[in-house]
């Protein structure tokens, strides 16, 4: 819908009707100029593909997703990949129950310096690879609550973090196991 708005730096869409759009994927894809968005109280009960939602908005600074509905969210692929200037993101209100894939989530958000996924249901999910990829700024993260017993590849998954060492990632056995698999440091 607003995919390579490269110059677009706001946008309100306080009016805009969501309830029947079950596809976000790209939707502000490639918006480099766009520096804050606030989505909060839009109803995506129907949206199942957000895929690629924010890719490389790498001017945004501010996103608001309070109240973002995401519980039939399958697919989650590069959501915010390459949105460099988020320093923060609160997803305290995701479902993520129905999520498959949440490869490159977060890849390339280099300004990120703390996230909150402790309501990450992550149950479903198989594919993490490079979910935190290039996140040069990510000193911890808490990953004790995922369940990956369903994950099928997590390759690359903190690829290029210079920030973040092994003893600062939070971990239940399950996931510990699976980082050590993928020599994961």
């Amino acid at each position: 819908m607003f995919c390579r708005c490269t110059s677009l730096e706001s946008i309100d869409l306080s009016s805009f009707n969501t309830s029947k759009i079950n596809d976000m994927s790209s939707m502000f894809s490639e918006c480099y100029s766009l520096q804050s968005i606030n989505l909060s109280s839009r109803n995506t009960s129907n949206v199942n593909d957000m895929s690629f939602m924010f890719y490389k908005c790498s001017s945004l600074k501010s996103i608001n997703l309070n109240e973002f509905i995401t519980s039939i969210v399958k697919d989650m692929n590069s959501m915010f990949n390459g949105c460099s200037s988020l320093k923060s993101i609160d997803l305290s209100s995701f479902n993520t129950s129905n999520v498959k894939d949440m490869s490159s989530m977060f890849n390339g958000c280099s300004s990120l310096t703390s996230i909150d996924l402790s309501s990450f249901n992550t149950s479903n999910v198989k594919d993490m690879s490079f979910m935190f990829s290039n996140c040069s700024s990510l000193k911890s993260i808490d990953l004790s609550s995922f369940d990956v017993s369903n994950v099928k590849d997590i390759i690359y998954m903190f690829d290029k973090n210079s920030s973040l060492k092994e003893r600062n990632i939070k971990a239940s056995d399950s996931v510990s196991r699976i980082l050590w698999k993928f020599r994961i440091k």
